[in-house]
């Protein structure tokens, strides 16, 4: 991930997830310039609705709406001038992830400080603010340098103390309903042991981190999951499904969801013979450990045939799952759902799949590549689907694509960020010859570039899965180009696993961001989309349900900054945009900008970013 002050996350894919910059104390955190956040890794980087902030709204072509939007007030969760809560408290915040929120206005996000003289390292955590709260402190749930929760018996030099966070690589969801948050951390190996043969080892880099009531109350720190499944202590975090020895995760690709009755919900990769992945869930008691008698349960992984097989053999199974969410349905019953292919790279079967989380779930197809596009010609089917879903227990929001026509998207290596994934990707430093195969080299050029195919055909769609109607809520055209953002992110090889990458070889990995939410039946979806070429104008958008003025533009990156922050420099403009999928709840939405003068001599004292928050009618 990006280790400048400007970032992105993708929880996923993800949630690629990362981060937006904030500036410090009375200076501003440095933001790079709009041309730089475009399709080359800062895709997180930050997301707000100022439109209805200054009391309008527009339309998707750009007019102004004929009725004024009143009503709504912008709230800053967090921004720069905010001292990082917590251990070394006294820096300033400096970036931080898209956040997410409940229904009752309780925000969790990423953070981190700067770090450098006089400050020392930067402080990085997962923090929450309840903005249904008046004058509520923004407080610390898991910070960077803290001991990792119990199972945790090393002892490491020079003071003997237990192994700590190191970094959270994903962004913090949180229950619709509930307060429960979880979030990723790594660390260093947790827990001693021997092994069969007599020779002592170490264990556990890696794992889903939860507290089942966020605003303190007595809940503890829970180890949710954990890469100790192997060791013998702790069978309830091992692999399930997989015969002989006891098989340890790997790592947890994107976000884990948590739901209102206290399950996490997370994608898994192992090792049984060759590599797979699935899509899993376990019940959580505040106890230790989650409760030992709460084991891991499968909802679907690489031996589970594709329900909907299509143009696929029968009997195909999953190659492919993704980073799933979860939510009550409207009996208080549990379920996931998650995007399940045979193939990620050329699918020919597969869709997005429910199912409820009990043992042994049977998966319930919600809408398959063998489906018709609603609003295309008849035959017309889906061709891919987005890992990010949405989903509030009965609406679903989605990214997919169709067709056949593509478009050369090219993608320069980052310009910031990490030293050895910038080299890896340019094959230059350490890395002359033997970095990206993908990528193209050019003699004398700065930085080296991928040419990607992007499908000209997409849109975001919403299903009722109480009834069963999939709509179509925007596509591209005259006034969309593209709903797709690229980050280029992974563990380069050599480099020693723990920080915020997932343990996969750095490529580029495309987003697609929607949030969704309903009251009384009628939804409400905010998704993010660019227009406009060479230089691209990204927006938020509001869709509606029929009946309703349908799609409303809330932000876009040519938005004053005042219009949203009042500290923001007067000549600013919004110069980035996220959101992330659990970022709309109940009335909530909460967002991530930044902003800054254009063309400004002393850019660090020209920017800003921040968390925001509104409630839409």
């Amino acid at each position: 991930m990006n280790t400048s002050p400007m970032k992105s996350a993708q929880d996923n894919p993800d949630q690629a997830r990362e981060r937006s910059p904030m500036p410090g104390p009375r200076r501003a955190a440095r933001m790079p310039p709009c041309s730089s956040l475009r399709r080359t890794g800062s895709f997180a980087v930050a997301l707000t609705l100022a439109a209805w902030t200054c009391g309008y709204a527009t339309s998707a072509s750009g007019q102004e709406d004929p009725a004024p939007t009143t009503g709504l007030r912008w709230t800053t969760v967090a921004n720069g001038n905010d001292p990082v809560p917590g251990p070394g408290a006294g820096n300033t915040f400096n970036s931080f992830n898209q956040p997410s929120v409940n229904a009752r206005g309780l925000v969790v996000f990423r953070g981190r400080s700067r770090g450098g003289p006089p400050g020392g390292e930067p402080q990085s955590g997962i923090f929450l603010r309840d903005m249904g709260e008046r004058a509520a402190d923004i407080h610390p749930l898991f910070s960077k340098s803290e001991p990792v929760p119990y199972p945790n018996n090393v002892a490491l030099p020079p003071d003997q103390h237990p192994a700590q966070f190191i970094e959270f690589p994903s962004i913090p969801r949180i229950g619709i309903r509930s307060a429960a948050v979880a979030t990723r951390g790594n660390h260093d190996p947790v827990w001693n042991y021997t092994l069969p043969d007599g020779s002592d080892t170490r264990a556990g880099t890696t794992g889903i981190y939860v507290t089942l009531d966020g605003r303190g109350n007595g809940a503890e720190v829970l180890t949710g999951a954990s890469k100790l499944g192997a060791v013998p202590e702790f069978p309830f975090y091992a692999v399930p499904g997989v015969g002989g020895d006891a098989t340890a995760f790997d790592v947890f690709p994107g976000a884990p969801a948590v739901t209102d009755d206290n399950k996490i919900v997370f994608k898994g990769n192992y090792l049984d013979g060759t590599p797979k992945t699935g899509v899993f869930y376990r019940e959580l008691a505040n106890a230790e450990m989650g409760g030992e008698a709460n084991y891991v349960t499968l909802i679907a992984n690489s031996d589970t045939p594709v329900p909907n097989p299509g143009e696929c053999a029968p009997g195909t199974s999953f190659g492919s799952t993704a980073p799933p969410s979860a939510a009550l349905d409207r009996r208080g019953s549990p379920h996931a759902v998650f995007v399940g292919l045979d193939d990620e790279a050329d699918p020919l079967c597969g869709g997005i799949y429910r199912a409820p989380l009990s043992p042994a779930p049977t998966l319930e197809t919600l809408v398959g590549l063998d489906d018709d596009v609603p609003g295309e010609a008849a035959g017309t089917r889906f061709g891919r689907f987005g890992e990010g879903l949405s989903y509030d227990g009965r609406f679903l929001a989605f990214w997919a694509a169709w067709g056949d026509a593509t478009r050369t998207l090219r993608l320069y290596c980052p310009a910031d960020g990490s030293q050895a994934r910038r080299d890896y990707c340019n094959n230059t430093g350490e890395y002359l010859g033997e970095g990206d195969p993908n990528s193209v080299c050019e003699p004398g050029a700065e930085r080296c570039y991928q040419d990607v195919q992007v499908p000209v055909d997409q849109g975001m769609f919403v299903l009722d899965t109480r009834t069963g109607e999939l709509l179509r809520l925007a596509r591209t055209g005259e006034d969309i180009s593209d709903f797709l953002y690229w980050v280029y992110s992974g563990l380069v090889p050599g480099t020693a696993p723990g920080g915020e990458e997932d343990d996969e070889i750095p490529r580029w990995r495309s987003s697609a961001f929607a949030a969704v939410s309903s009251r009384g039946g009628r939804y409400r979806v905010a998704f993010k989309a660019s227009s406009g070429e060479p230089s691209p104008t990204d927006t938020l958008y509001l869709a509606r349900p029929p009946g309703e003025p349908t799609l409303l533009t809330l932000l876009n990156t040519r938005t004053p900054g005042p219009l949203l922050d009042s500290q923001a420099p007067e000549d600013s403009v919004l110069t980035s945009l996220a959101l992330e999928r659990d970022g709309f709840r109940g009335r909530w939405l909460v967002i991530s900008a930044g902003m800054g003068v254009p063309g400004a001599e002393e850019e660090e004292e020209a920017a800003l970013a921040g968390l925001y928050i509104t409630r839409v009618p």
